[in-house]
């Protein structure tokens, strides 16, 4: 509409806002999967585990030491010892890197152990580091550390993009501990005290198989933004005395949060990736459950294609339920999500909000078969724009550690039935649903 009622302005946003996924034409990214690739998986993996292997992304790997970190003390004490531990590497990347005793801290570590001789290298995504990306990084620079800005914002230069972000958060160290989820790092999400603004929300600590896939969604990411190879060890590693990676990923958390012995897929979207891959597998999770639907997400805004499926599985009798924040930090999203909720509700979903503090974890349970985890959250900007990771747990140990958080969260929510709302309100409401895309 703006291309035809406005074209001085509307093309120029085209230009900036319009492209979707990276293209060949453009030289500015390979695809991270070829599709058809993928090794054939067993009928015991859920259908979208098969979907996502079929694409060509890795397939399920067993043997994986998961731990759950739902604090934000706890995760930012267990990532510090982590890099306490480090000998070989720490790599990382993130979409926020706050300006605060949370960030401060990070990058005083990093600047550390690059000293010490270790390989760090930090990417950060353009926009949501955009005061932190230069100089408050530079002591990691000094110490003989790498740090990059993924996709600048601004044009005129040979790989920026306004619109498609890196919301990717991985750690990984000595290429055989990792961290995936949805905590960024900064005072909001985790720090070395408590906090009573902090958000809800998780990180999962891997040792094991899985974090190979993990390190190579990183390296494709760093070889992009840098303009330079990163040479990983073939396969993942195990050092003999994997002692102070384990004690370092437990910190804090009691042996309910540790699993051993998981079959996780490290399953990343975006940009980069074949098709709309995630989408595919999480449209398939939908369809296939028979019992029970939970997501908990910080923005609920689906389009028809996820709504859809949802709203008849409740009408089914499935046991759906949402979690969202009564208010969350984008008010816009806020308005676009009410059509989706009052539909979900109409059809017999258990609508739960949480009063404070916000929620920003992202974990979605579709039976007892399969858990999703990581940084998407259940919005078109996460499903379709964005660069995320996630992680899809098929281990019933895992399944059940997140099934009681989200027990335990519900408790401090609100079961709430959306009312209509008025003419003013709805209008407000479909707006906000159709630029959502752009927060």
């Amino acid at each position: 509409m703006a291309i035809v009622l406005a074209p001085y302005i509307g093309v120029p946003l085209y230009l900036v806002i319009g492209g979707r996924k990276f293209n060949r034409s453009i030289h500015m990214i390979e695809r991270l999967y070829v599709p058809g690739t993928g090794q054939k998986q067993e009928m015991l993996v859920p259908a979208a585990g098969r979907i996502v292997n079929q694409a060509g992304f890795p397939s399920p790997r067993p043997g994986n030491l998961v731990v759950f970190h739902s604090s934000g003390e706890t995760a930012y004490a267990a990532m510090m010892q982590l890099f306490e531990a480090a000998r070989v590497s720490i790599h990382v990347s993130t979409f926020i890197l706050g300006d605060d005793d949370t960030g401060r801290a990070v990058v005083k570590a990093l600047a550390k152990k690059a000293r010490e001789g270790v390989e760090v290298r930090l990417l950060l995504d353009s926009l949501g580091c955009l005061t932190t990306s230069r100089g408050f990084v530079q002591p990691i620079r000094d110490a003989g550390g790498r740090a990059k800005r993924f996709l600048p914002v601004l044009p005129l230069q040979r790989k920026w993009s306004a619109n498609l972000r890196n919301h990717r958060k991985i750690v990984v160290v000595d290429h055989v501990a990792a961290v995936v989820g949805g905590m960024n790092l900064a005072m909001l999400f985790m720090g070395a005290e408590p906090d009573c603004y902090r958000y809800v929300d998780d990180s999962v600590f891997l040792y094991g198989p899985a974090v190979y896939d993990i390190e190579e969604v990183f390296r494709h990411d760093w070889e992009f933004a840098a303009d330079e190879q990163l040479h990983l060890p073939e396969g993942c590693l195990f050092p003999r005395t994997p002692e102070p990676f384990l004690n370092a990923m437990i910190e804090g958390v009691t042996p309910f949060h540790a699993v051993d012995d998981c079959m996780i897929q490290v399953v990343p979207s975006g940009p980069d990736v074949p098709e709309d891959t995630f989408h595919d597998a999480l449209l398939t999770a939908i369809m296939e459950a028979e019992k029970r639907i939970w997501l908990m997400t910080p923005y609920f805004v689906p389009d028809a294609s996820l709504l859809k499926p949802l709203a008849l599985k409740a009408r089914s009798g499935c046991d759906i339920r949402i979690i969202v924040p009564l208010r969350s930090n984008h008010g816009i999203a806020d308005l676009a999500r009410g059509p989706a909720l009052r539909e979900l509700s109409a059809a017999g979903a258990a609508i739960y909000v949480c009063p404070a503090p916000m929620i920003h974890g992202k974990v979605m349970l579709f039976d007892h078969k399969i858990a999703i985890t990581g940084s998407p959250n259940l919005d078109m900007r996460s499903i379709y724009l964005n660069f995320e990771i996630a992680l899809f747990h098929y281990s019933p140990a895992d399944i059940d550690i997140l099934e009681a958080w989200l027990r335990q969260i519900q408790l401090t929510c609100h079961m709430i039935r959306p009312r209509e709302v008025s003419r003013r309100r709805a209008w407000a409401e479909n707006l906000s649903h159709l630029i959502s895309p752009l927060l």
